[in-house]
């Protein structure tokens, strides 16, 4: 039987249950966003999330201008910036770093260099790339707040797709993104108890809502409707939820994409623990990417968010009956076919037989041993590999 939520595992004082954090896949993504995010950055709830975004949409412009028609001039009040005068416009408006390296790698200038130059000197040397540089058409996006900033230049069929816009999908099924739906902001693992809290306050240090002058990214997860898919050693439910994240830059500085997985916990430094299942769709900015959102990347989050767990649940059974290896001998055919190195093959052996109390026999078993010694290698793209061939092994069980 299929359980939407665990009845078995009591929860704590708190609300929390107990996790087995030594399976699955760590995630670091989100940790590397909560890391580097000043509080202006941070966002409380998806409203005042959506309210700043929006805000800044309805206060922008795009417009189509030839490059070569832009003029540079250094403020007369402040020699230490410059000035950009677009077609049209009978003001200067500034650039952001962000757009001051678009313009520049444009002309093939370094952006670097030019920004330690006195403005007048940078000026020049900008002006002379614009003017002596062949001609093309570019897009860009103006915001006005108080003074117009250019804060994008794009190349003319550049599919922008708002900020905002994410954010409003987002918020269709998640509401205010502190609980009053499904999905919420993430709680927090305790490492000393191995309880995980799915209710804390949502603070500028706990949030995971973030957004910038060039991008946005939001996490959240289903922690209130725990999910049980077998059992642990010990006789515990195994314990997951699901979550999500995605991210959008409507200046160019990145990809739209949205990633979809199954998880035991979220420490306090908001790295991803016992991930499963991971499922990534990404959209690159091209003239059609406003299509290719509305008819992919957010009906793809709804059919995620109103999913049943029945056919992870299924996945992880099938992994568990699936019974491929009872000798040392069959162990090692076993992984040495699928490219593990004669030491990595001892090394998940070895895991297994002091994670489980007995070597590996089932596919689960595997895939449970490698991604346990995947996240232990220091090199990105070993891991990566590594945890792979755990994913296709996983999924030629199903």
């Amino acid at each position: 039987m299929i359980q939407e939520q665990n009845f078995n595992a009591r929860p704590d004082a708190s609300g929390g249950y107990k996790v087995d954090v030594s399976r699955g896949s760590n995630v670091d993504r989100v940790s590397s966003e909560w890391f580097s995010r000043p509080d202006d950055e941070r966002y409380l709830s998806l409203d005042d999330l959506f309210a700043s975004v929006k805000g800044r949409a309805e206060r922008s412009r795009s417009r189509t201008v030839e490059s070569a028609a832009i003029r540079v001039e250094a403020h007369r009040d402040n020699p230490e910036k410059l000035g950009l005068i677009l077609p049209g416009a009978d003001e200067p408006i500034a650039p952001t770093h962000w757009s001051f390296g678009q313009l520049s790698s444009l002309v093939s200038a370094p952006a670097a260099y030019l920004r330690q130059l006195p403005a007048p000197l940078a000026g020049i040397n900008l002006q002379y790339g614009l003017t002596n540089h062949r001609a093309e058409q570019i897009k860009t996006l103006e915001t006005g707040d108080g003074r117009t900033e250019l804060r994008a230049v794009t190349g003319p069929d550049y599919g922008r797709i708002y900020d905002h816009e994410l954010v409003s999908s987002v918020q269709r099924i998640a509401g205010n993104g502190r609980g009053d739906a499904r999905w919420k902001v993430p709680g927090v693992l305790d490492w000393s108890t191995g309880i995980y809290n799915p209710r804390v306050d949502i603070t500028k240090d706990t949030t995971t809502l973030y957004a910038s002058d060039r991008d946005v990214f939001l996490f959240l997860v289903d922690d209130l409707n725990p999910i049980e898919a077998g059992l642990l050693p010990d006789g515990s439910p195994d314990l997951y939820f699901r979550g999500f994240y995605c991210w959008n830059s409507e200046v160019g500085a990145k990809t739209l994409g949205i990633a979809s997985f199954y998880l035991r916990a979220v420490c306090q430094n908001r790295n991803l623990w016992g991930v499963e299942d991971f499922q990534e769709i990404k959209i690159r900015h091209s003239k059609y990417a406003a299509s290719r959102f509305a008819h992919e990347a957010a009906p793809a989050l709804t059919r995620f968010a109103n999913s049943s767990p029945a056919s992870f649940i299924d996945g992880i059974r099938a992994s568990r009956e699936k019974i491929v290896a009872r000798t040392d001998e069959d162990r090692e055919e076993f992984l040495r076919k699928r490219g593990f190195s004669k030491a990595e093959t001892g090394r998940i052996v070895e895991t297994v037989l002091a994670e489980e109390g007995r070597p590996p026999e089932s596919v689960f078993d595997f895939v449970q041993g490698i991604t346990a010694v995947a996240r232990s290698k220091p090199q990105q793209d070993t891991r990566l590999v590594m945890e792979g061939k755990a994913k296709v092994l996983l999924e030629k069980a199903v």
